[in-house]
């Protein structure tokens, strides 16, 4: 069994912001860090100025420390997948949980239908059942639907054992027959 390594992590260079608004930033910030820092603070801050107004001294805390820890921990580098970082993790993982995904059979030349989609039950498993004993339970439960094991559709896995066989030229022949291979011959000739 052959085993490759990939170096790609090695040579991740990343940028860094030395100087901000005439500030020296030190060693400098990631720019993508930073980027992503200060948009989660402009949407943050925007909207709760919108819905509640200017912070107080004890509210200013909610203003100022989700976006701060949400940039902090999220530009990390991923344990599970180490070219993510684990604010991409967290998307994939909500969007998967609310949305779901659709599946692909085929590569791709049928299109799935509903049912053979994963139920949204399904998809919160272990979740849906510390969610169902809190105080939402009846709302979580009419939200996650029925509780089905297998969606209606959808059967048992499909066990393949497959078998790799290498078939000879004389095999070949026999199988497209004679007449084939001739007229194969007279037009290559």
């Amino acid at each position: 069994m052959r085993l490759g390594h990939t170096y790609t992590r090695s040579f991740d260079l990343e940028t860094k912001q030395h100087e901000l608004l005439g500030m020296d930033l030190g060693e400098g910030a990631p720019r993508r860090a930073l980027v992503l820092g200060l948009s989660l603070y402009a949407l943050w801050t925007g909207t709760l100025l919108l819905l509640f107004g200017l912070p107080s001294k004890i509210t200013f805390t909610l203003y100022f420390l989700p976006p701060l820890i949400t940039t902090v921990y999220g530009t990390q580098r991923s344990r599970i997948v180490e070219r993510r970082w684990n604010i991409t993790r967290w998307s994939i993982g909500i969007r998967y949980l609310v949305l779901g995904h659709r599946p692909i059979i085929c590569g791709g030349r049928r299109a799935a239908t509903r049912a053979e989609w994963i139920s949204r039950r399904a998809r919160w498993s272990r979740k849906a059942e510390i969610l169902a004993e809190s105080p939402l339970g009846p709302l979580v439960e009419r939200w996650l639907g029925a509780e089905e094991s297998v969606p209606t559709g959808a059967g048992a896995p499909i066990r393949l054992a497959a078998r790799p066989r290498l078939y000879g030229p004389d095999a070949v022949v026999k199988a497209y027959g004679r007449k084939a291979m001739k007229q194969h011959r007279g037009k290559s000739s």
